[in-house]
């Protein structure tokens, strides 16, 4: 892709699209513009969104949201301790008037699921998600049955120190794009919050704003987005730093560097950036990265973003 800005179409601008649905998310989600930014960059770069707050902050709000003002199907899966892999893919049940097994899909068949308090639920019921995220698809009885496009994964966490919670694996991790939290409102929001209508109301009045057709080719431009040899080198250079820091156990993989490169294509691409500055990167790497560093010390850091600004701090840009 050539580094000049991209084009106009009939329906405008990407930022125009992305801002369009920033102001009608904003209506609900009071004061939380970045985390916005975030979840709408994590989409279009076709990745998976973790959500890690106490309960009661908006993560559930912003989800369904998110679905409403995209025109999205929406399914609710809340991870209980008995929940089962078959109750989040689905199940092949046998109808005796055909002959044959008939499969009853799941709610992981819908463009966006929410995996409500997802570290609920055992490593057995987590790991029902790893195929259908990474691959787009579900597999049950030797059957593939593929997923709905676009396909996203909003998990809400409570934090680990909380009773009943397995914590997530690795690999499961790994799968999530972005890990970012809400945090509490200021007292002028909250105000807002306590004296405005119910957030319900609210959500089903909200009409859609990013058509189907229009959100699907914003994803695949998000590849063709350009990238300078000296932006590459940045983004090399994290990786590389957080492989040397004795901070961390281990650093970010390959597939961890693609992801913060994809990250920050689909943040130029939602400001029409002609290419992608560092100023990119920086936006989205405490998001990217927070969850992937696990810290040696673990006094050093409170959370993800200060372990996202520690290694932009120590990662000059070329």
């Amino acid at each position: 892709m050539s580094a000049e800005p991209h084009e106009l179409t009939a329906a405008g601008s990407a930022r125009d699209s992305v801002e369009r649905t920033l102001v009608a998310l904003g209506r609900i989600i009071l004061g939380k513009d970045t985390e916005l930014r975030l979840a709408l960059a994590c989409l279009l770069a076709r990745g998976h969104l973790l959500i890690e707050d106490v309960p009661g902050v908006g993560k559930t709000t912003l989800a369904h949201a998110l679905a409403r003002a995209l025109g999205l199907s929406y399914q609710r899966i809340q991870f209980t301790s008995d929940l089962l892999p078959a109750d989040i893919v689905g199940i092949s049940v046998f109808d005796a008037e055909a002959g044959r097994f008939e499969f009853h899909r799941g709610p992981v068949f819908a463009q966006l699921v929410l995996a409500d308090e997802v570290n609920r639920a055992t490593p057995k019921a987590q790991s029902a998600l790893l195929e259908a995220m990474e691959e787009r698809q579900v597999t049950v009885d030797g059957h593939t049955h593929p997923l709905e496009e676009p396909f996203f994964v909003i998990a809400t966490q409570n934090p680990a120190y909380q009773v009943g919670t397995y914590p997530l694996p690795e690999s499961q991790l790994d799968r999530f794009l972005m890990r970012i939290g809400l945090g509490y409102p200021s007292p002028q929001l909250e105000r807002q919050l306590l004296l405005g209508r119910d957030r319900r109301e609210l959500l089903a009045e909200l009409a859609p704003t990013l058509p189907h057709a229009r959100l699907q080719r914003l994803q695949a431009e998000v590849p063709r987005v350009h990238a300078s040899e000296a932006l590459l080198d940045y983004v090399q250079a994290v990786a590389r730093f957080t492989r040397e820091c004795r901070e961390f156990e281990n650093g970010l993989s390959p597939r961890a560097a693609i992801s913060l490169l994809r990250a920050a294509q689909a943040w130029a691409l939602s400001h029409d950036h002609a290419g992608v500055l560092p100023e990119d990167v920086q936006a989205v790497l405490p998001a990217v990265v927070g969850h992937r560093l696990a810290p040696r010390d673990d006094a050093r850091f409170r959370d993800g973003r200060e372990v996202g600004r520690f290694v932009l701090e120590s990662v000059p840009v070329p």
